[in-house]
Order: C-alpha cells, then structure tokens, then sequence
C-alpha cells in the first residue's frame, strides 16, 4: 500500500528539502547495508491483491470510498480507482504449510470482502485488466479521495508535459491518448513479497529477474483492454505507458523509467537499487514528513513513486530493526484464491532454487537476455521461445514444465516447505501447463465459442459473468470450462 500525504500543492523549497532528508536517509541506509546492520531473520512470506468493484451490470462501481469504512479490515486499502481496492496479509514464515496458512488467510479475507460487496448489491472480481471496463471510466472523477493521487497526477502530467499516449500492438494494435493517470488504475495484480536476510538479498533480487519472465506467461490474465486483443498480458505495457515519465535529463522520455524492467542486476548489494532511485529519479512528493533519519520515510515515499517490476522495499521488523524486502509485482490478479498461492509456491520455489545457483556459481545470465524474455513472455505467453540460462531457446511451456517445476521443487525444499504443500500447489501449475490454459488463455477460448470475430460488450458482459462465476468456484483456472 501507498504513504498517504496531507497535501498536494508543492514550491521549489519543498522539493530541496525532501531530496536533502533522502539523500541523508539513503546514506544512512548505505551504511547500515555495509554494516551489516539489517534484519537477518529468515524468509518470510507475504503479498497484496489489488480488486474490482462492479455492479450488478458488470460495469465498474466506484464505491471503494464507503466500501472500505463499512467493511472495517485493516488489511484493506483504497487504490488509485475508486472501483479497485487491495487486499493484504500479514507476515508468515517461508517454511513448513506457508502456502496452506497464506491461501486460508487470502480465501478468508476475500470471502468477507465479496460478501461485504454483495451486501451493497456489488461484486468483487480478481482480473489483470477488466474486460467491460470503459476509456470513459477513467476520469479524474473516479480517482479516489487521497491526496498522494491527486499529487502524483499533478507532478506526473507536469514532468511529461503532454498528456499520456498509449501505443500496444499485440494481436491487435490499440492506439489512444488519455489526460491523466488513471490508465494506471486499468492493472491490477497479485504483488508477492518476501522478506530476506541482508546477506542474500540481492540475490534474491537478481533471482526475482531472471524468474519473471516464466511467471508472467503462468500468470497472465489481462489480454483484452477497450475491446481489443493484445498480449498475453496486457497489464506490463499499459502500467509502463500509463505513467510514463523518466528520470533526469528527459524528464517524459529519459532513457531511465520510473515503471520498467529496471536498468541492471544488483551486483555487489541491494543499496545500489536506492542509490539509482536518488541519482535518477526526480522526486514527485516532496511532502515534509517530520521523522526521524532512521525511519527512512522519505526514501519509503520516493521508492514507492518508482515502479520496477521486482522491487525492493525498506520495513521494519517487531523490534525496529530495518529489514529488506523484494516485490514481485509480475503476476496479473486472480483468476481464483488457489491459483494465487500456485504462482506464489511456483516463484519462491524458482527464485530460491536461482538464488542459491548464483551464491554457488555466480552471475553469468546477461540482464538483457533476462529483460528481452520477460517481454517476450509476456507478450506470447506459454508459446514464447525464450534464451535460458545454458544459451538454448526453448518453448516456455516446455520450460517451465520440464526445467523450471523440478527446480521450483528444490527451491522450496530448501525452504523446508513441506512436501505436501509442494506438491499441492505445484501440481496446479502442472495442470494449467498441461491443459494449457491459464486466465488469458480461457478469455480468448470463451470469445472463440462466441463465434464472433468482433466481440460486442455484450459477449464481454456475459465473459465477465461467467468468470465470476468460475472464480467463486475455487477452482483452479485450468479446469474452468470456456462456457
């Protein structure tokens, strides 16, 4: 979730003071780093799932406003939209039934949010990117009542200069322009995160990158926006274009972007992704937060205003002690609780098994052979052909299946997963690779038993539907039938 600020208009003062206390506060985490004086506690495990509000008509509803005040959970949060709301847990150990505890949790806290939903004569759906969703449902008038949005529109629009051009071509090319940043707000996704001890975060780090273009071919669930057929998923160029603005020298178009892939590995330590973030990056909240140094609330602000696809955080554990985390926000939303948890056990599994391959062996994978599958996957898909670390192309499907499942396996046993989580939730992966259908795959099928070239919002209406309907199953995406 976002820091909210108490105000929205800045002067020039504001922003040399907030870029003085995050120069202090990223020295002084520099410094902790080469200190070795983060957290060294095991893994733990947690995540944030972003949701739709609809009505009845499967339009979007745009309440999260009372949505949230009546439900009363502290571990739900507004997001940019006021029809998208995020569902978090809380921190659990990386070990033993991790997966059993986090999906009980996650069906837990969105069975009450759905009923909540329903009790106001709403829906609640997880979707990369919505299906009936309209061009004229986002407006300014839709964004939710925080100040941190309506300063990040403001700071956004102004740094670019020219309102936002959206530019996708995918198995359709869908072109248009759009005056502010709710295009944004179009993405939702299942962010993972893991907290790590200090020594092997940057690893991690790496390791999350390489894992990331597997993943969003698993995971995709967003191939339709405004009608039109795109990539696989969707949700990585319109994110990246929807709130596009670079770093210093080229503020719109700097070749350093604050929503990317990132520029490199971290090689020697994770501190060099919060050095980046100060040397390249303008900041867009100069709010004076009143704290202390140690609470790092500034560089918290500024790295949650720069959107890598794997980034890493700064919290704090129980006693104070700093920690380090990485967000792997690569999955799309849903389709269903289960098959959350099934991407989740497959890309700790994957990361940790790469992880303890490069603390044995070393870096050798290029970043950009890594960058270039990630877009690839993400465009095609399970039938992408991706290089993979011994310099062979393969099919990712076959990949993922015949390399990448055995070594998810070993990752997690190295975890002390138990072997009936492992096998449980892995065996969901396996199913979607052997059906071959995961959310992206089942949309496409469905407008194909539609018989319609052209699909009308009717037959995206009725898509939509039968999803929810699907998804309030519990069944795994791969046993979901097209009708």
């Amino acid at each position: 979730m976002g820091q909210e600020i108490s105000f929205s208009k800045f002067d020039k003062s504001d922003f040399d003071r907030f870029y003085q206390k995050l120069k202090q506060e990223t020295e002084l985490l520099k410094k902790m780093v080469e200190q070795k004086s983060c957290s060294t506690r095991s893994s733990m495990a947690g995540f944030e799932i972003e949701a739709w509000i609809l009505d009845k008509k499967m339009q979007v509803a745009s309440v999260n406003d009372s949505f949230l005040k009546t439900i009363n959970n502290p571990l739900a949060f507004a997001e940019l939209a006021k029809f998208n709301i995020e569902l978090n847990s809380t921190p659990t150990p990386l070990t033993e039934d991790v997966f059993s505890r986090m999906h009980k949790q996650l069906q837990s806290t969105w069975d009450d949010a759905y009923q909540h939903a329903e009790s106001t004569n709403n829906r609640l759906i997880m979707i990369g990117t919505l299906p009936t969703l309209k061009q004229s449902d986002l407006t300014l008038a839709n964004m939710s009542d925080l100040n941190r949005y309506r300063a990040l529109n403001e700071q956004i629009l102004q740094s670019r200069g020219e309102p936002i051009h959206l530019d996708i071509v995918g198995r359709e090319h869908l072109k248009l322009d759009h005056d502010d940043v709710m295009l944004e707000s179009a993405t939702t996704s299942f962010q993972i995160h893991i907290q790590l001890p200090l020594d092997i975060a940057h690893h991690f780090y790496n390791a999350s990158i390489i894992a990331s273009a597997p993943v969003v071919a698993l995971c995709a669930n967003a191939p339709f926006l405004f009608g039109k057929d795109l990539w696989d998923e969707s949700r990585i160029p319109l994110f990246e274009q929807a709130i596009e603005t670079g770093g210093y020298d080229g503020a719109a178009h700097g070749p350093i972007k604050r929503v990317s892939f990132g520029t490199d590995y971290a090689r020697q330590s994770i501190i060099e992704c919060f050095i980046e973030n100060l040397d390249h990056f303008p900041v867009l909240l100069p709010v004076d937060l009143d704290s202390p140094i140690e609470a790092f609330e500034h560089l918290r602000l500024h790295n949650g205003t720069i959107w890598r696809w794997n980034r890493p955080l700064v919290g704090f554990d129980e006693d104070g002690t700093p920690h380090i985390r990485v967000e792997h926000r690569v999955p799309a939303a849903g389709p269903t609780t289960i098959d959350s948890m099934a991407n989740a056990a497959f890309f700790y599994g994957v990361a940790k098994s790469l992880c303890d391959e490069m603390i044995e062996k070393g870096l050798s994978f290029p970043f950009s052979q890594a960058k270039d599958n990630f877009y690839q996957a993400a465009r095609y898909g399970l039938d992408s052909h991706i290089i993979w670390m011994d310099g062979k192309k393969y099919r990712l499907q076959s990949l993922i299946r015949d390399e990448l499942v055995p070594r998810a396996i070993l990752g997690l046993r190295s975890l002390g997963i138990t072997s009936c989580d492992t096998e449980d939730f892995l065996n969901i992966i396996l199913q979607r690779l052997n059906n071959k259908q995961n959310g992206s795959q089942w949309q496409r099928n469905f407008i194909i038993s539609q018989h319609q070239s052209t699909p009308s919002q009717d037959i995206f209406k009725l898509m939509t539907q039968t999803y929810l309907k699907n998804q309030q199953s519990g069944k795994p995406v791969s046993e979901w039938e097209s009708m």
